[in-house]
């Protein structure tokens, strides 16, 4: 567990959903950075909860005083197929207003430690490419704890009106 600014980085907890979910609803009506176009339900969430919970993946939020939700992460599963069992994807979403505090970072990195710990040897990271402040922001968060850029897909997304790309990075959290 980490701490930074008086915000805890901690285990998810059933009760944290709600916050996460609002999270989340902000950037899927509001930008191009999640390409789903319709918030998640709780159920939903819940769903995606118990299912890393089973899978021993984590699922880490930015607690601060009171227990105010500032950001989530978690890891899960890259693709389907059993091959993939070690490989997983990253996601990391910050409260509206609680951007540039360092808690991206936090999240990151406590992630990254977690996922290695529960045997994970690559970790990917699908970002929107466009020319709105979170994609380069994510681009260099990444960047920053060791991910490489190791692919572009041109115009795969289409929300909001326009075509969006998205960056692959790539990291390896095992011995090779």
């Amino acid at each position: 567990m980490q701490s930074t600014q008086s915000v805890d980085i901690r285990a998810a907890r059933p009760g944290d959903l709600a916050a996460v979910a609002e999270i989340y609803a902000h950037y899927v009506a509001r930008t191009v950075v999640t390409f789903d176009e319709e918030p998640l339900s709780a159920d939903a969430w819940r769903g995606k909860y118990d299912d890393l919970a089973a899978r021993g993946l984590p699922f880490l939020v930015a607690a601060g005083p009171g227990d105010e939700i500032a950001g989530y992460a978690y890891a899960a599963p890259w693709r389907p197929k059993p091959a993939y069992r070690h490989t997983v994807e990253d996601t990391v979403y910050l409260a509206p207003g609680r951007t540039g505090q360092g808690l991206g970072g936090a999240l990151l990195a406590t992630l990254l430690e977690e996922s290695a710990g529960a045997g994970v040897r690559q970790m990917i990271a699908v970002i929107s490419d466009v020319d709105e402040a979170v994609g380069p922001a994510s681009i260099a968060l990444h960047a920053r704890h060791g991910f490489k850029e190791t692919g572009r897909l041109a115009a795969v997304g289409h929300k909001h009106g326009r075509w969006v790309d998205t960056v692959l990075m790539q990291r390896s959290l095992g011995a090779e």
